[in-house]
């Protein structure tokens, strides 16, 4: 070995730092993870059912380990993302069809993190929901601007900064509630109450493992970590890339049962609970005005970064279906426009928050699907093609979670 390659390997960062160098697309996505239809979703269920469905969120989150992976896994190894993989094997009228239905999954997303983030300046600073609405998506377009101008670092080291926010807001409350752990504990065993149990479930499901998240990793990946051949190269990656789902989905999973176990604590059978604002109030009638002060801070750190993210993983669908590339801000602009019309119209912000992570429920195999499919076919990603043991964790996965969308659409048609 010459004296150049001993220099050479002796400078080098070691493996654990060049690692961690590589982390942060599975913390944007994340975001998808802790955004206001969570906090809508789990509040609710921990008031109404207390510790319950604790066991929703821990295997929900589990779901989200692997079909983050295997989404970042999919950018990482083609160097492409989801929706470009589907644009390029669906003829014309597939990749229409299935562009109409991402787009709805990618509306109910920005509805409730529009909504989310109003709810907060309501809460926060007494401003109107309109007005907050549109406040939120004007902080969004320069948050998305950032991205554009200063590229996806900058932008990855805000959100993380956004998600550490998040992760204090929503977490002192349990430090100071009178949680029952053994109750908790108990919530483990999976089972339910009755049919406004499964729908809650199936809501909180919508809410934890989202469309969006599924779509957009795939392409994060990709644009951080650029298009590689070398085998070496790739493995190192995704060593780096299960690394960073793991610590990013830990964060965003313990954030989301603090939540439920926060309301199950101190919000069940308090009027008024089944409201985020109402919810807020208890919070400060029980623990004090300074833990309900920073959940307030932390649902809108929610609503910013869940927005911004959003309106990415919309122009990520966007593109790799129809092959239009629209501006990130033109997006952001258009996309606004329902959340607003829905707090114009005067609808029950949280009642509204809820439905959304129920139609983004429905959404889910859409995306699970095809990504179990094409992760596993040695056609598309060669010799990283999934194991079997990644295999059969895909098909449990994705079999759990369409059972759980049929019962919840059984569930709505009978009433």
């Amino acid at each position: 070995m010459s004296a150049t390659e001993v220099t050479a390997i002796e400078s080098s960062p070691r493996p654990e730092r060049r690692l961690l160098r590589l982390l942060g697309p599975a913390f944007v996505a994340a975001i998808a993870y802790v955004d206001p239809g969570n906090v809508a979703a789990n509040l609710s269920a921990g008031a109404k059912y207390q510790y319950l469905l604790v066991w929703v969120l821990v295997a929900a989150n589990a779901i989200a380990v692997v079909v983050q992976y295997l989404s970042a896994k999919l950018g990482v190894v083609t160097g492409r993302s989801l929706p470009e993989v589907l644009g390029d094997r669906l003829p014309r009228a597939g990749r229409l069809a299935f562009w109409v239905q991402a787009e709805l999954v990618a509306a109910a997303t920005d509805v409730a993190e529009v909504i989310g983030g109003a709810i907060a300046l309501q809460i926060l600073f007494a401003i109107p929901l309109l007005p907050g609405g549109a406040l939120i998506g004007v902080i969004s377009v320069a948050i998305l601007a950032i991205q554009s101008a200063r590229g996806q670092r900058t932008f990855e080291a805000l959100v993380v900064a956004l998600l550490a926010v998040i992760t204090v807001g929503f977490v002192a409350g349990v430090v100071v509630s009178p949680v029952d752990w053994g109750a908790a504990a108990a919530g483990l065993v999976p089972r339910f109450a009755d049919s406004g149990s499964v729908v809650l479930a199936a809501s909180m499901l919508g809410a934890t493992v989202m469309p969006h998240a599924i779509y957009l990793h795939s392409a994060l990946a990709r644009d951080r970590h650029g298009t590689t051949s070398d085998p070496l190269r790739v493995r190192h990656l995704l060593r780096a890339t299960r690394l960073d789902v793991v610590l990013a989905l830990v964060i965003a999973g313990s954030v989301n049962v603090a939540m439920l176990l926060l309301a199950a604590s101190s919000l069940s059978g308090v009027p008024g609970t089944e409201t985020i604002e109402g919810a807020h109030a208890a919070i400060g009638a029980a623990l004090g005005p300074v833990v309900a002060a920073v959940f307030g801070i932390g649902l809108l750190a929610s609503g910013l970064a869940s927005t911004s993210v959003g309106a990415y993983a919309g122009a990520t669908i966007m593109a790799g279906l129809l092959r239009v590339s629209v501006p990130l801000l033109v997006r952001r602009v258009i996309t606004l426009i329902p959340a607003l019309v829905i707090l114009g119209l005067g609808v029950d912000p949280t009642r509204a928050l809820v439905l959304s992570q129920v139609v983004l429920s429905l959404g889910i195999p859409f995306a699970l699907i095809p990504l179990a499919v094409l992760t596993s076919r040695r056609s598309v990603m060669g010799a990283f093609a999934n194991p079997v043991a990644l295999r059969v964790a895909a098909v449990v996965v994705t079999a759990l979670v369409v059972a759980l969308n049929l019962t919840l659409l059984a569930l709505t048609v009978t009433g």
